[in-house]
């Protein structure tokens, strides 16, 4: 079967389509013919051995698909790798029936994004009604269902930050209050003046270094701020527990990795959310349908911050 493989570790450039066997479900597994693999900016730190669970060559990247069992189910899967290949297993508890009226994108977009942006406003910052949030790359993956997600939920403000106009706008589409420019240097001051000059309650940071330390300057007393991802690829200045007591605030950390082992804390969430996207409440954004062979080019575009939404591979072709 035709697949993507790395046989060392970096960019882009060493993402390789290639024959391989199909892969052989063990005990409790399942397999899956992939009707689309979704692509994660996570892969791209897989890609390098730069995540937080260490990866082994050789390697098929891609953790979620959508597609159909041998009995016929279409359902959407976490995979863990092998995702990017015409067929892939995983474990039938991390598998799920995908209801009418859900697209493969929406499922895809569903299981990783938006069941991180359920938890992290549900779970690791308990989101109270009237709460200003402030969201980074709203214009991403978890970002554009988050910032729909905070709105449905009650919050009092939505900021979300993202790097051109055009996806500054999208995020007003999607029912932010403000969109603001995320670059570092003066982002404290662009939070409050877009929160009405007041600090903000919530934070869900992704993009690390002087991004999270300007963010946690940017929060009001008893403010959460949750960091899931470092896109930038640097480090945040430490924070001493001085500054944490002095307005009592909290910094947490998410993983999606950590719901694994618990099938509810992803098949609640999920449930919620495809009920969701059924009455038309939540929609995912496809920022990109891209070939297998096309795989080289969608890590590129994800890095350079050319996308929005959630991008998908189509191992057809």
């Amino acid at each position: 079967m035709r697949a993507v493989q790395i046989s060392e570790f970096g960019g882009p450039e060493v993402l390789e389509v290639v024959d391989i066997a199909e892969p052989v479900p063990g005990d409790g597994q399942i397999l899956i013919t992939v009707d689309r693999a979704g692509v994660n900016y996570a892969d791209t730190h897989q890609v390098e051995n730069s995540y937080l669970s260490k990866a082994k060559l050789p390697l098929t990247p891609g953790g979620e698909v959508v597609g159909h069992t041998e009995d016929g189910r279409r359902v959407v899967a976490l995979v863990g790798s092998g995702g990017y290949a015409e067929k892939a297993v995983g474990y039938a508890q991390a598998a799920f029936d995908v209801p009418e009226g859900v697209s493969d994108a929406d499922a895809l977009a569903l299981i990783v994004q938006g069941t991180s942006a359920w938890h992290l406003l549900k779970t690791s910052t308990h989101m109270q009604p009237g709460e200003s949030v402030l969201i980074h790359a709203g214009a991403g993956g978890v970002g554009s269902l988050a910032i729909q997600l905070a709105k449905l939920w009650g919050a009092g403000r939505v900021i979300a930050t993202a790097s051109t106009e055009e996806k500054r706008k999208q995020i007003l589409e999607l029912g932010a209050d403000a969109a603001i420019d995320g670059e570092p240097e003066g982002l404290k001051d662009r939070i409050i003046e877009a929160n009405d000059g007041k600090p903000v309650d919530i934070v869900l940071e992704m993009v690390g270094g002087p991004t999270l330390n300007e963010s946690f300057d940017a929060l009001a007393t008893f403010g959460r701020l949750v960091t899931f991802g470092a896109a930038s690829r640097q480090m945040a200045e430490p924070i001493a527990p001085a500054r944490l007591m002095k307005g009592s605030k909290t910094i947490a950390g998410f993983w999606l990795a950590d719901c694994f082992k618990t099938p509810a804390l992803l098949g609640d969430p999920l449930t919620e959310l495809f009920g969701l996207v059924q009455d038309g409440k939540l929609r995912s954004i496809l920022g990109g349908d891209y070939a297998l062979s096309e795989i080289v080019t969608a890590h590129e575009d994800m890095r350079a911050r050319r996308t929005v939404g959630k991008l998908v591979l189509d191992p057809t072709r």
